[in-house]
């Protein structure tokens, strides 16, 4: 390359430097999109519109959240990574996508290379949940009543791929059990159903269950996590309930698609991390069960690869497919 080549791309270098600065210094001056590949009313998406709302507050712009659910959280995600990287278009992202990396080999974007992380959010155990009507009072019985009726009985999950399908797949497998899957096109579908009793089990998570527990329209027996859960205390882990080493979670985080300046995702991730750790989503967050897990940007790039090894390898072994 000649020095006149060199200066000139230099040149064009340094300018692209500039441009990406002042964009992000005058970051954001119209309405974020929060897109969540889910369903509203689902394990993540309460959780999602308290940090749009507080998010929206500190930075002086609406923060929208668009529920674009279907095909293990792929839709709503491929959507995003096609977006332009200017910090706009953002993604939550859950288990369900760290999932979709292995369950889905053919997409047409990379669920993990594609997006950059901003921060973690929080995590909560699943939940497995009955319907009044299904004669077993815990995971004993559950395990006594499902070998009996050996691929007879249903459960529900919010779509093929999901993480309440891969929950359920991996305690059915670690029993032995012979299940059938019915995937639905979101939580919502499968909640209704799952209260209806057309459906007698499911695997969601913790948060959005609470309400129907207390009020006795569903039968907690296990949540998934390694402790019991503050909201659930009477209710024993699956570990404890004779599942030894089960353990899974909801959690869910902020990506942004590759190539958005440094400086927006860590504008991003600053007011993220005082939002967190404000009274307002401190308390919401502690009311429904979820725990709190701010990271760093690198952080949650490093735990959303994580869990697609953790989930890839729990394919492997369940020999999970998409039906």
């Amino acid at each position: 390359m000649s020095k006149t080549s060199l200066t000139r791309f230099a040149v064009l270098v340094v300018g692209a430097a500039l441009c990406s600065a002042a964009a992000a210094q005058d970051y954001p001056n119209r309405p974020i999109k929060i897109i969540v590949p889910f369903s509203p009313g689902g394990a993540v998406d309460g959780p999602a519109r308290v940090v749009a709302q507080e998010l929206g507050k500190r930075l002086k712009q609406q923060v929208i959240i668009d529920n674009r659910p279907g095909a293990g959280a792929t839709i709503g995600s491929g959507e995003v990574a096609k977006s332009p990287p200017d910090g706009y278009t953002l993604l939550l992202a859950s288990q369900t996508n760290a999932i979709s990396a292995t369950l889905y080999p053919r997409l047409p974007f990379a669920p993990i290379d594609d997006f950059v992380g901003i921060s973690l959010l929080g995590r909560e155990p699943g939940v497995l949940v009955a319907h009044p009507g299904l004669p077993v009072k815990n995971l004993a019985e559950l395990i006594a009543y499902a070998k009996q009726r050996s691929g007879q009985l249903n459960y529900a999950s919010s779509g093929n791929g999901s993480g309440q399908h891969l929950f359920m797949a991996m305690f059915a497998s670690m029993a032995d059990l012979q299940m059938t899957h019915i995937p639905y096109r979101g939580s919502g579908q499968a909640t209704t159903d799952l209260l209806a009793g057309t459906v007698p089990l499911a695997f969601p998570g913790t948060a959005g269950m609470i309400g129907h527990i207390k009020a006795g329209k569903l039968k907690p027996l296990a949540v998934s996590g390694v402790t019991r859960s503050p909201q659930l205390p009477d209710v024993p882990t699956l570990a404890e309930s004779g599942i030894a080493g089960y353990s899974a979670y909801v959690w869910m985080g902020l990506l942004a698609p590759k190539g958005t300046p440094a400086a927006v995702i860590e504008r991003l991730h600053r007011e993220l991390k005082v939002l967190m750790a404000s009274p307002e989503v401190k308390s919401h967050f502690a009311e429904a069960g979820i725990e709190i897990m701010s990271s760093t940007p690198a952080e949650m790039d490093g735990y959303f690869r994580e869990e697609r090894d953790r989930w890839a390898r729990v394919i492997k072994d369940i020999g999970a497919k998409i039906d």
